[in-house]
């Protein structure tokens, strides 16, 4: 069946805008690490991805190696775009990086001009696309000079390959130094991928203090945790979630009874505020304005339409803020 995008699909999504840059980006983006690749479903994948469009999610973030196997989350990607969005590909913002292993020998991971520029290119013949609106260095690289890194990165925008840059996983040191590179080399950062929740607050430890001095946005991935901050594993892991997979997803070893216990407790609050435990864990990331949007993974449609849901109460009083607090000390 011919896809033709919903009408309505920019009424309701919130749109902000990413650091200092003139891109604006929904306040929910969908990822691609797990449930696009080739062991899974094209037509569920097509149809997670029609629906998240459908509601005006714009972004689609990826990356060299998700899959599994590595780079076949571009290849679906890829696919679904022939099929159904080629007349839509300029309200589309796609991502990918590199940076992590993806292929053998000395290239084929870290952040040499060689590796970030070959990979790219691989990316961009799996996808069928020409160029991508944010490359990523996927991790820092000890290895290589952080200027070689910056430079392909600014190279990379230079040869139209990409209109944005981004970085993931660095430090705050990291981050400041590298944006003020960029900054000289005349492709300033656009944005910050780091893990933050609930349950995982080490951005909170310099880190949006340097994106907001520098002027980068914040996209931050695992804001469910890898769905403990969900219903999912209140009982344990169910047979057929994503964590009982094979693609080893959330390790059985993260789920203590006093991680379960803290759970347990955040969902009976989400249920005061008339929220689902992943709705109130969405809204606590994108409170205050200083993420730009929450990354989600999605197994079914029902899931992207809860998140998106999650949009109509982002407000949290202080009596509010503080039981989360004490209940996650």
């Amino acid at each position: 069946m011919t896809y033709s995008a919903s009408a309505n699909r920019y009424d309701t999504m919130a749109y902000r805008r990413s650091g200092q840059s003139g891109l604006k980006l929904p306040a929910i983006s969908l990822g691609l690490w797990h449930n696009f690749g080739g062991i899974d479903t094209f037509e569920r994948g097509r149809e997670m991805i029609r629906r998240a469009f459908d509601l005006g999610i714009t972004h689609f973030d990826l990356a060299n190696n998700y899959g599994p196997p590595a780079g076949s989350a571009e290849t679906t990607f890829g696919g679904i775009l022939k099929a159904d969005f080629l007349p839509y590909r300029d309200e589309m913002i796609i991502s990918t990086k590199a940076g992590y292993y993806m292929w053998p020998g000395p290239y084929g991971e870290w952040g040499s001009k060689k590796s970030l520029v070959s990979s790219l290119d691989q990316s961009l013949k799996r996808m069928g696309l020409d160029y991508v609106d944010i490359y990523y260095h996927h991790r820092p690289d000890p290895n290589t000079p952080l200027e070689e890194t910056m430079a392909a990165l600014d190279l990379i925008v230079r040869q139209g390959k990409a209109l944005y840059v981004g970085l993931s996983n660095y430090s705050p040191e990291q981050t400041r130094e590298a944006s003020r590179i960029l900054k000289r080399l005349g492709t300033p950062c656009l944005i910050h991928q780091p893990q933050y929740s609930m349950l995982a607050r080490g951005p909170e430890a310099g880190l949006l203090d340097v994106l907001d001095e520098e002027g980068i946005g914040s996209i931050v991935f695992s804001p469910l945790a890898k769905g403990i901050l969900t219903d999912r594993y209140l009982n344990g892991i169910a047979p057929d979630s994503r964590a009982a997979g094979p693609s080893a997803f959330l390790n059985p070893d993260e789920l203590t009874e006093e991680t379960l216990d803290k759970v347990r407790a955040l969902n009976a609050m989400a249920g005061e505020r008339g929220q689902k435990l992943s709705q109130m864990a969405l809204a606590w990331v994108l409170r205050g304005g200083r993420v730009t949007s929450a990354l989600i993974g999605a197994s079914r449609v029902s899931q992207i339409d809860d998140a998106v849901e999650a949009l109509r109460g982002l407000e949290f009083t202080s009596e509010e803020l503080a039981r989360i607090e004490a209940i996650l000390a």
